[in-house]
């Protein structure tokens, strides 16, 4: 199995404080790859050393086998970083901050302009190219930043949080980007608030909580491993079923119950029949599949949006 990136027993302190435990995990190359974890778990910091930001205090990170420690340079000419805050230029235009970046990549002349225009059509900003950020929206400024990661063809592309505070427009059109980007062979890290965008475009998993991976395999697997069957019931009326003797953890959900089980078949039954017995006219009866927030909070106790 072929590997673009191998993370080994990562350890990072700021002082006193200690922000990575020994991190471990491995993205199979052309795949996209989550990343999760409550905030202040570990996650910016873990981004920022794949980039080559930050410089670990002990442990490895290998990108298509390259020394990403001992070889930075070569590195950054193979993955491109989109951080959580937006690194562009608001008085310049679109099209002179991605000049900047492509120089920075080492792209000149006819080379870099192809490259920006191919670009920008990527994002789909190619008719606002001569405007000024400051006129941008939020989701556009993030579209730029993406593009701008683009410019040099990297083969690891490193997202973290590039959906948060944007419209829907933007949004759809960054999935739909890494869908492109990752059909053409391109493996993405994805760092995100939002666990069904972890559902929708990831592959493969790690959770991080407290500076270490507490969870790490493939969604499906994690999904079975952590995740809680649950039936949901929901009645048409004011009348309430007795779901006392039902197996299983009720709870009120929503506009009706969701009753956690090891016994889906039984207890749907359980509860079609109290509601029968309680004289209830059932409005909703399904099974509810595990979802990968049912994980995390199994697994952490809190929301991902916690500190």
């Amino acid at each position: 199995m072929e590997y673009a990136l191998q993370v080994s027993q990562l350890q990072k302190s700021y002082g006193q404080k200690t922000a990575l435990h020994g991190i471990s995990f491995q993205v199979r190359t052309g795949t996209c790859f989550g990343l999760l974890g409550p905030n202040g778990a570990g996650k910016s910091t873990t981004m920022k050393i794949l980039a080559g930001i930050l410089a670990p205090d002990s442990g490895s990170v290998h990108v298509f086998g390259i020394d990403a420690v001992q070889r930075a340079g070569d590195v950054r000419k193979v993955i491109g970083y989109v951080p959580q805050n937006i690194t562009l230029y608001e008085k310049l235009s679109a099209y002179d901050n991605l000049i900047f970046f492509g120089e920075m990549y080492g792209l000149q002349g006819a080379t870099l302009k192809q490259r920006i225009s191919e670009v920008l059509e990527q994002v789909g900003l190619q008719d606002r190219a001569r405007d000024a950020l400051s006129t941008f929206s939020g989701g556009m400024m993030r579209r730029v930043n993406m593009a701008a990661a683009l410019l040099h063809r990297p083969k690891l592309i490193i997202l973290d949080e590039p959906t948060v505070g944007i419209d829907p427009q933007s949004r759809n059109h960054i999935f739909e980007m890494i869908r492109q980007l990752n059909q053409e062979g391109v493996t993405i890290l994805y760092s995100t608030h939002y666990m069904e965008e972890v559902e929708v475009m990831c592959e493969d998993v790690a959770i991080i909580d407290h500076g270490s991976v507490i969870a790490n395999g493939s969604l499906h697997e994690l999904l079975a491993q952590y995740g809680t069957q649950s039936v949901y019931v929901e009645t048409d009326g004011a009348a309430a079923p007795d779901l006392a003797s039902v197996p299983g953890t009720s709870a009120p959900h929503g506009s009706g119950w969701k009753i956690e089980t090891d016994d889906v078949l039984r207890t749907m039954r359980s509860v079609s029949d109290a509601c029968l017995q309680s004289h209830c006219a059932v409005a909703r009866l399904e099974v509810v599949r595990p979802s990968l927030e049912t994980v995390f909070l199994n697994l952490t106790g809190t929301s991902l949006r916690d500190a």
